[in-house]
């Protein structure tokens, strides 16, 4: 008989970059091992998918929010909102309030922002996310999640779902009290708003990632209070890159004479464009352009398909301009304003790379995102098999 109580306490903090994690002291004493984490090409909307299921976004389906579709678009009735004075319809608040709104009456139930999406535009595109990917039948390509695996299993797990990390902390280092779980994922996320907003070098980013030290810390102490042994895992989705220039690709594009939503259809994300091409002659007239633009490239359908990219059906564009690391779309679908910092760029980027963090020898370690499913599931498994009755 081995009753030996065992936890699995991983902490997702999105953001913290390699680079980053190497410029701060973080829990020296805890940790053992520190290494470099390879990301996905996207944002947060295709890493999280791919650590949640451990294949890549062709496998899983996920990766920018906003894909044209006109066909199946849920938004065919939000196109007059643009008839509203922007000066009121562009304000972040009053956006994130309509988000709010517009994702109850859709009963959408995964994470659901507008973003700067213009209103005009908005019912030629779908929205990829619209079920929680943390639930049962939450990700697009049918895929099982780490969270599906606890639940077909039986094996107590404890995930708070808010965004206020004190909250979330609180969450977690109760439910480590009451020595009830196998299994804790606490996600930080503050991290990300604030890199965008102040940069990587910042005062605020220092001084958060010295916050979130402390909460782990106090963490940890709990758990191996309450558990004979304890595995932890810290990670990050991606790193962070200090914007140093902005480039207007949108004018360049609307200077083309071009009818969107008749000749073309685009979605102008923050390190990226994605477009359609719905007339012959528009991809070569569009194609020459960004030819012209030095401030990034056309990504090849090979380059795609190395980073795991290369959808079927072209569901998130026939074709890809990615800017150069440091170079931010402004204006953009995701926003109007220019920002510190962002992330999205090339996964071979110094300052794209994810970090990862144990206080356990590995072997092997973990390489990129989509061994993180497989490191947790095997830590899970090691512990469920200890407390049980031989």
């Amino acid at each position: 008989m081995n009753n030996k109580k065992k936890l699995t306490l991983c902490v997702f903090i999105d953001a913290l970059g390699w680079e980053l994690i190497q410029r701060h002291s973080f829990l020296d004493d805890i940790v053992i091992e520190k290494a470099p984490l390879r990301t996905i090409f996207g944002y947060s909307s295709t890493c999280d998918p791919t650590i949640l299921t451990g294949v890549m976004p062709r496998e899983h389906g996920h990766f920018a929010f906003f894909a044209y579709d006109p066909e199946n678009s849920p938004f065919k009735n939000y196109k007059y909102f643009n008839l509203l004075p922007k000066s009121l319809m562009n304000r972040g608040r009053v956006r994130s309030k309509l988000s709010q709104i517009m994702k109850r009456v859709h009963g959408f139930t995964g994470y659901f922002q507008l973003y700067g999406m213009p209103f005009d535009l908005l019912y030629l595109f779908n929205y990829t996310e619209q079920k929680n990917i943390f639930g049962p039948g939450g990700i697009n390509g049918g895929q099982k999640t780490i969270f599906d695996w606890l639940r077909n299993n039986n094996i107590p797990f404890c995930r708070p779902e808010g965004y206020n990390e004190p909250e979330s902390a609180a969450e977690v280092e109760q439910a480590i009290e009451k020595s009830e779980i196998s299994f804790a994922y606490l996600f930080f996320g503050r991290l990300d708003a604030i890199l965008h907003q102040h940069g990587t070098q910042s005062r605020e980013t220092s001084d958060h990632i010295a916050w979130y030290d402390g909460q782990v810390r106090k963490i940890y102490e709990k758990a191996r209070a309450n558990y004979d042994e304890v595995n932890l895992f810290i990670f990050s989705d991606h790193g962070m890159t200090d914007i140093t220039q902005t480039c207007a690709l949108m004018g360049r594009i609307e200077k083309l004479g071009l009818v969107f939503g008749e000749d073309f259809a685009a979605a102008y994300d923050s390190t990226m464009a994605r477009f359609w091409f719905l007339k012959p002659g528009t991809r070569e007239t569009i194609t020459e352009a960004l030819e012209q633009e030095p401030l990034g490239h056309i990504m090849s359908d090979k380059e795609l398909a190395s980073y795991g990219c290369g959808f079927p059906g072209q569901t998130y564009g026939e074709l890809f301009f990615l800017m150069n690391p440091g170079i931010l779309l402004c204006p953009s679908h995701m926003g109007l304003k220019p920002l510190a910092a962002m992330h999205g760029y090339a996964p071979k980027d110094k300052d794209s790379v994810a970090s990862f963090m144990t206080n356990k020898p590995i072997d092997p370690m973990p390489e990129g995102l989509e061994d993180l499913y497989a490191l947790m599931r095997d830590a899970i498994d090691t512990a469920t098999e200890s407390q049980t009755i031989d």
